[in-house]
């Protein structure tokens, strides 16, 4: 490409295989702006590496990208971030979950000045199909709640499917350094700051092949301590940062194994 391209679409990835490729024909088929996809990767032989670098062949958007952060879904998705040329990212599953087209309303959003843009299943005419009932009632408590007790600007604070400011990000950084809770903690940090966040209804439907890596159990600490940050008066960028970086401790490698 020879300029920027409007938003980059970061896909954190584990062993997908051939399962990546439904997901990646719906982004190619929905996504009408002009769009880098980058597929991360914590290792050169996950099995998902030689399908996407195959698919490129023919969709030259796409690329693979070598995490070298470390291993773990938040480490992808900060590297990918990091690698991600354009002013808005979005950030979506590999496992087909999401609705691609939301995405171009969702970078729209950003593009008007919000600096999180959620694209959500607990607003009126969002959905949730499938998926653990445990796991959706804890993230449907925890989206509403913090939206009605905080204003948090979206309902589903817990949804890895959103758009971010890219500069936005680098000024507050990512401390998630485990699992999917990188997106519970950019609302957070916009909220604490005051900055304008957004949500757009989507329709999310369980993964109908492969097996899910997120790890319930291990995680929801994670989530709780971005959950409790977000109550609080403003703060400023200076005062965040102090009180975020280097806050956070690493599961165990195994946690994707």
């Amino acid at each position: 490409m020879s300029s920027a391209p409007r938003v980059s679409i970061i896909i954190p990835a584990y062993n997908e295989g051939d399962d990546i490729v439904p997901g990646l024909d719906r982004i190619m088929e929905a996504v009408k702006l002009d769009a880098e996809v980058l597929v991360v990767v914590d290792a050169p032989d996950d099995t998902t590496v030689p399908v996407v670098e195959s698919y490129a062949a023919e969709h030259p958007r796409v690329r693979i990208v070598i995490n070298s952060y470390g291993r773990g879904p938040a480490q992808a998705i900060r590297f990918g971030i990091d690698t991600a040329s354009a002013r808005t990212v979005v950030v979506t599953m590999a496992d087909g979950c999401d609705d691609p087209r939301q995405i171009d309303d969702l970078v729209r959003l950003v593009e008007r000045g919000v600096v999180v843009a959620a694209a959500s299943r607990y607003m009126p005419g969002g959905q949730q199909v499938g998926g653990p009932r445990f796991k959706n009632f804890l993230s449907r408590t925890a989206g509403v709640s913090l939206n009605i007790f905080t204003n948090a600007g979206t309902r589903d604070a817990t949804n890895s499917f959103k758009a971010y400011d890219a500069a936005f990000v680098k000024e507050v950084g990512i401390d998630s350094r485990d699992g999917f809770e990188i997106g519970l903690e950019l609302t957070a940090k916009a909220r604490r700051l005051r900055r304008p966040v957004a949500e757009i209804p989507t329709i999310w439907l369980d993964r109908q092949f492969g097996q899910s890596n997120f790890k319930l159990s291990l995680w929801i600490p994670k989530y709780l301590r971005w959950y409790r940050f977000a109550f609080g008066p403003p703060l400023t960028v200076e005062q965040l940062r102090s009180r975020t970086s280097g806050a956070q401790t690493s599961l165990p490698s195994t946690a994707r194994d």
